[in-house]
């Protein structure tokens, strides 16, 4: 469901610049699109927060929300659900994503 939190288990033989390791994604793909995968952004607590990177709270602890780094999926790579954005919070992440792929 679109806002929803899971763990994002990492690929194998991740590289460069990618995280290994858990790490949450926000599915940001409509609930209406059934497809093979979903559009994901991953979060990161160490990331430096940008007018692009909006920040939620997972577990009560503040984490970016990496939208240019927005990803297509499988849906076997979704782990355990750990929550959902607030309406709030989804409402910033449209806005970056908005900003990021230069919609209006």
């Amino acid at each position: 469901m679109r806002g929803d939190i899971h763990r994002l288990r990492a690929p194998r033989g991740t590289r460069g610049h990618e995280q290994t390791g858990v790490r949450f994604a926000v599915i940001l793909q409509s609930d209406d699109l059934m497809l093979s995968t979903v559009l994901v952004a991953p979060t990161s607590r160490s990331a430096q927060p940008r007018s692009f990177r909006p920040s939620i709270s997972i577990g009560g602890e503040l984490t970016q929300v990496l939208v240019e780094q927005t990803s297509a999926v499988a849906p076997e790579r979704l782990g355990v659900l750990a929550g959902h954005v607030s309406h709030d919070e989804l409402n910033l992440i449209d806005e970056a994503l908005r900003l990021a792929l230069q919609l209006d």
